[in-house]
């Protein structure tokens, strides 16, 4: 139930972060993000652990990463865009932590 709760919350913020959204990127981040979501609770399962909890990054937060399991790919965009990283601690415990990013700024065709 918790995860279920979790997932809704990150499903109201990716929302209101969809007004800001620019030419549907983070539509795009969210889809990849759930995609992510998902496989890393699969990964989790296979692991005999629980699903990873999600957190937004905030500055000077101390990370205890040990393994890196997963990182949500930027986008191509020449703007700061959302990523996430699942890792696992020094605990065995795995987390996700959701962190903003230049983007792959690649010119388009020219």
């Amino acid at each position: 139930m918790k995860v279920f709760k979790l997932m809704a919350f990150v499903g109201v913020m990716a929302m209101s972060l969809n007004a800001l959204a620019e030419g549907g990127g983070d539509r795009t981040f969210e889809r990849a993000f759930s995609a992510n979501a998902h496989a890393m609770q699969q990964y989790a399962a296979n692991q005999g652990k629980p699903a990873p909890v999600v957190k937004d990054y905030e500055y000077g937060m101390k990370l205890d990463v040990v393994k890196v399991v997963s990182v949500v790919r930027p986008q191509v965009a020449c703007a700061v865009v959302p990523t996430a990283m699942t890792y696992e601690d020094s605990k065995g415990q795995l987390n996700t932590i959701k962190y903003t990013v230049a983007g792959d700024c690649r010119r388009q065709g020219g």
